[in-house]
């Protein structure tokens, strides 16, 4: 059991998307997991640059992007993952 489980909600804290939320849709392996989104493309990234928070949805590994927005429409987290937010810098 880890913090970084299948349907957990993040956001992203480094790079191009930084301060949007994403969802984990798969683990590769110790340091690697992959992400997708509402405003997020589908993407390998490493655990150091995601930021869990409390909320999950329930999605198996590997859904589609399709399946993944169906799950947020129903978990009504649609318009908490379309927001952006504020990163502190460090």
């Amino acid at each position: 059991m880890s913090v970084y489980d299948i349907g957990r909600v993040c956001v992203k804290t480094t790079g191009r998307e930084a301060g949007k939320y994403c969802v984990v849709v798969d683990i590769i392996d110790k340091n690697y997991v992959i992400i997708d989104g509402l405003n997020v493309r589908r993407r390998r990234t490493n655990y150091k640059h995601l930021e869990p928070i409390s909320e999950t949805i329930d999605i198996k590994k590997g859904a589609s992007h399709d399946k993944i927005e169906e799950a947020i429409k129903k978990a009504k987290l649609e318009k908490k993952l379309k927001e952006t937010v504020s990163i502190p810098i460090k």
